[in-house]
């Protein structure tokens, strides 16, 4: 049995006051241990972006609570949050979100030189890493010479620039072909096997079916 490194309790988000009030989330209580590849799974606008956005300390819930690790997400303030978004997850989008104005290696090191570190040991790292997604040969190419397959490979490997806790992914491969949807799904098989904690919010039947732990999410509230 996995150590329990994700925990909410009775989470609930409300968007807007009075007549305008929309309840993205109610009441979701989940657990996901260390180690774990989890999808966050359901139809489009029922939650499963809000509640990643909660487990990763993006957003704030209105009523429960989040934990990562012994951390309770919601009672820290905003310095503090920050500081755990920055040292304990990773995070990937649907959009990739690269500079465009820098290398694939320069979009790696800007993670780590906002971190503090050490500018030799952020090209070092930043190197290290694009050789774990298979791009090393891509460092000095900007995101407008990638395919979009390997922007995301490259965005993946700068999510993992800090050695995060944590990697949290948002429809990963929605923007992408079947064949970098298979390039990232192979990262992601090789992240697990070392032992990466990996949580997904997806509409790729593929990954939910390489995942140990799929959380269903319908009208706000997880289904069992």
């Amino acid at each position: 049995m996995n150590d329990i490194f994700i925990r909410t309790e009775n989470v609930g988000k409300v968007y807007g006051t009075g007549e305008a009030a929309t309840t993205a989330l109610r009441e979701v209580s989940l657990e996901i241990g260390k180690g774990v590849f989890a999808c966050i799974v359901g139809p489009s606008g029922h939650g499963k972006s809000t509640l990643m956005h909660l487990l990763g300390g993006l957003d704030r819930p209105s009523s429960g609570s989040v934990w990562l690790g012994g951390t309770e997400l919601s009672g820290l303030d905003n310095n503090r949050l920050a500081a755990v978004r920055r040292e304990k997850i990773g995070f990937v989008f649907q959009f990739f979100n690269l500079l465009q104005n820098l290398t694939a290696r320069e979009n790696i090191e800007t993670a780590m030189m906002l971190a503090g570190v050490p500018e030799r040991r952020q090209t070092e790292r930043a190197m290290e890493l694009l050789a774990l997604v298979g791009l090393a040969d891509k460092a000095n190419n900007k995101p407008s010479q990638l395919s979009g397959g390997q922007q995301q490979r490259v965005a993946i490997a700068r999510a993992l620039a800090n050695d995060p806790d944590i990697l949290l992914m948002d429809e990963p491969t929605g923007n992408l072909d079947s064949a970098a949807e298979a390039e990232v799904l192979a990262i992601l098989r090789d992240l697990h096997r070392r032992g990466t904690t990996i949580v997904i919010v997806t509409h790729n039947d593929q990954i939910a079916r390489a995942a140990e732990q799929v959380i269903q999410v319908k009208d706000g509230r997880l289904v069992s």
